[in-house]
């Protein structure tokens, strides 16, 4: 009897399970619904856009462009003004300062390239326009931190320096720097700095010395005198102010009471 229970339960539980299999209707829709496609999401907000750098050469960086090694001259403009680099934000002049410095590198490396191979190098007054734009940025940048530093502390904040003598009495400028010792325990810059001087050689060179530079300014003086001799006995009716503009060394009134501003005539 327990079997014959047990395989009409069996049969009950087939039958169950082939009505539910019956019942069950297989739609495209149902399928396409149960699946869950996972998309991702990207925000613009914390994600940086794409930034294209622009083209490396490598080390041809340090030459100037192939087009203008054959060249006997290139066209290049003028350097910055003073005015000009005050109107410039401090950014800009960052960017500036290093366009400027990789053109100079540039300009230097060519100009060893061209000595070695004993050539003239094209337009070589670009590097002085360059050195000029570079130092008339530097000259504004100083201006801009002296008027921040005047401001905020009352002192400009530049290095300090005096004038002091070395040991053959020659004046120079001397920036001070700051040490990790003391001075008087620093014996290193006792020995590499040495101001003052004194003894009979030192003072012979200096009286020499300064010999030397005054014949040098008495012979540069009596020059333009000459000069502007020669031009007063060609052109007598010509503007005396413009003379002492360009000659302000010269004294004019001294040149007219000499006798050769008359210059060579025949009597009549």
């Amino acid at each position: 009897m327990a079997s014959i229970a047990r395989n009409i339960c069996i049969s009950k539980t087939l039958n169950n399970i082939t009505k539910l299999l019956g019942n069950i209707t297989l739609q495209p829709n149902v399928i396409s619904s149960s699946v869950v496609i996972c998309k991702p999401r990207i925000y613009c907000s914390q994600h940086a856009f794409l930034h294209v750098t622009s083209k490396q050469n490598d080390l041809m960086e340090f030459f100037d462009h192939k087009d203008n090694w054959s060249e006997k001259e290139v066209k290049a403009g003028r350097p910055w003004f003073k005015s000009e680099l005050r109107l410039k934000s401090n950014e800009d002049l960052h960017k500036l300062w290093f366009v400027l410095l990789k053109e100079r590198n540039m300009l230097l490396t060519m100009e060893h390239a061209y000595n070695e191979r004993f050539a003239n190098m094209p337009s070589p007054e670009r590097r002085d326009k360059v050195e000029k734009s570079m130092e008339n940025l530097e000259t504004v940048v100083r201006e801009r931190n002296q008027a921040y530093h005047l401001l905020e502390t009352g002192e400009t904040g530049e290095r300090p320096a005096k004038y002091v003598y070395n040991a053959l009495g020659m004046r120079f400028f001397y920036r001070m720097t700051q040490h990790r010792i003391p001075k008087f325990m620093n014996k290193k810059w006792f020995k590499t700095h040495h101001f003052g001087f004194g003894g009979y050689a030192v003072r012979t060179f200096l009286r020499k010395y300064n010999e030397k530079q005054n014949n040098k300014e008495r012979t540069k003086q009596r020059g333009q005198e000459r000069y502007v001799l020669r031009l007063m006995q060609q052109f007598p009716n010509m503007d005396m102010d413009a003379v002492k503009k360009y000659w302000p060394d010269v004294d004019i009134e001294k040149l007219r009471n000499k006798e050769d501003i008359r210059g060579h005539f025949v009597p009549q």
